[in-house]
């Protein structure tokens, strides 16, 4: 299941400094950030391998996780915290501010054949968008 981790963080008069590692198996592969997003959803997918780091540097987003078996949203506003998706969570983000940029960090390549579009059946997801800029 997906959770949430506190990056470890370093801060002095020279600026902070703040370090993503040891979150997910393997070497990171792909590196990309998502920008100018609105309140729209994006990803409605898992994966069969990948694990992915979520962390958003500006602004804020909502991030939906379901596993088959639980689900939880998280609202991404804190550039020390790192959501670290598991391969078998599917997953969500809307809601996103208009400074929003996250970061998604994976430990594969992008492989089209990998993802997996189709949510549990059991998933209780509701898009709304007129809440959209609540959040």
């Amino acid at each position: 299941m997906a959770y949430l981790h506190e990056l470890k963080t370093y801060a002095s008069d020279r600026g902070t400094l703040t370090v993503l590692e040891n979150l997910m198996p393997g070497t990171i592969q792909r590196v990309f950030y998502i920008h100018g997003a609105g309140s729209s959803p994006r990803a409605g997918h898992r994966h069969q391998r990948a694990w992915n780091a979520l962390v958003c540097l500006s602004g804020h987003c909502r991030v939906y996780s379901h596993n088959g078996r639980e689900e939880i949203t998280y609202i991404l506003s804190d550039p020390q915290q790192c959501l670290v998706l598991e391969p078998e969570d599917w997953h969500i983000t809307d809601r996103f501010s208009a400074d929003a940029i996250l970061l998604v960090v994976s430990n594969e390549a992008y492989d089209r054949a990998e993802y997996i579009y189709e949510p549990y059946s059991n998933s209780q997801y509701v898009y709304e968008p007129a809440l959209a800029h609540l959040e």
